[in-house]
């Protein structure tokens, strides 16, 4: 089969490799018909993610079909479409007993297209299938589902469930890639007073009002002190960074008040600085995360009822042949206004 794999910083290709088996009594084997490209695999193949050894087929975030299913499989059977979902859960552990499965210590958590070959490919292996698939209804298109798999439970668990978004809150996200697009839809299910969104590339901050935003500003458009306007001085309840660069970081840290809430949800390849020199005093929590994936049915009915439009974070469509033309569209949204790509099977 073909798939996309990783031969180290800043290459990658799209070659024949070995066809997936079941290896464990609890693997299945899924066909894909469309996967999507994630942040996570531009920071992989710019060198931020060093565990990733050169050989790893990427990818994490894919719907299919069920072609294989190993004796110790219960949940799924074969020809069942399911939902590939970026974490995989043991069920067993410590960490999966408590729903936080994006620790999973018995072998989950984020491996596929991170600790093993992942889902850019024409068929892949999906350890742990009863905790780490999702049967999907037939309501729910593939390139909608896609979102489901990382974006749109990030969004909401490492975003605006760790901020502790409430009713009356205002809401500053920091990017309006589709992170921050997810956490403006999903931050609106609790009812804040206003959701402030940040963005440098002016149809990103189009597409926030669309999504929902109340206002959206450029970085150079003076945003702590229009924020603190907005909020009699005070500063935002809630700060989302949904990018993982020091300056995004540092301005999510500066229009938050006292006894606010920083959700750091971005990638950082680099180190940042916490000034806790000017934090100690101001009773500021900052919360850090990976994706648990335990909130994704609830996730998946709210799209089947209307509730959110993850669909419309799509905005280019590819086959498997034009993968190569599909990441540099993915990796260039000021040029080519991209938010998520579907790569589907034709």
């Amino acid at each position: 089969m073909k798939a996309l794999v990783y031969h180290g910083p800043g290459k990658r290709s799209w070659e024949d490799v070995p066809d997936p088996r079941v290896q464990d009594p609890e693997d299945i084997v899924v066909r894909v018909d469309g996967f999507t490209i994630c942040g996570t695999d531009l920071h992989i193949l710019r060198g931020d993610v060093p565990e990733v050894q050169p050989g790893r087929v990427l990818g994490h975030e894919a719907v299919g079909t069920v072609t294989e299913v190993g004796p110790g499989v219960r949940t799924v059977q074969e020809g069942d479409r399911v939902l590939m979902s970026c974490i995989n859960a043991c069920g067993r552990c410590r960490f999966c007993r408590e729903g936080r499965y994006g620790q999973c210590l018995g072998g989950g958590g984020w491996v596929l297209g991170h600790l093993i070959d992942g889902v850019q490919a024409e068929a892949a292996r999906i350890p742990f299938a009863d905790a780490s698939v999702h049967k999907l209804p037939a309501g729910i298109s593939d390139e909608a589902a896609l979102m489901f798999a990382d974006v749109m439970p990030t969004s909401y668990e490492v975003g605006v469930l760790n901020g502790g978004v409430s009713p009356g809150d205002t809401v500053v996200v920091v990017g309006a890639g589709p992170i921050g697009l997810g956490a403006v839809q999903t931050a609106r299910l609790f009812g804040p007073l206003q959701i402030v969104v940040v963005d440098p590339v002016e149809s990103r901050r189009a597409a926030a009002i669309d999504f929902g935003a109340d206002r959206a500003l450029a970085p150079d458009d003076t945003v702590v002190e229009a924020v603190r306007k907005l909020t009699g001085g005070l500063g935002a309840d809630v700060a989302i960074e949904a990018v993982g660069v020091p300056a995004t970081f540092d301005l999510s840290v500066e229009v938050i008040r006292p006894g606010g809430r920083v959700a750091n949800v971005g990638v950082h390849g680099k180190p940042t600085t916490l000034h806790l020199e000017d934090l100690w005093i101001r009773d500021v929590t900052i919360t850090t995360g990976l994706v648990d994936t335990r909130s994704t049915p609830m996730l998946l009915q709210l799209m089947q009822a209307g509730k959110l439009a993850a669909d419309r974070l799509v905005t280019h469509r590819f086959g498997f042949d034009e993968l190569s033309e599909a990441y540099d569209v993915f990796d260039d949204p000021m040029g080519s206004g991209a938010l998520k790509v579907a790569v589907l099977r034709k």
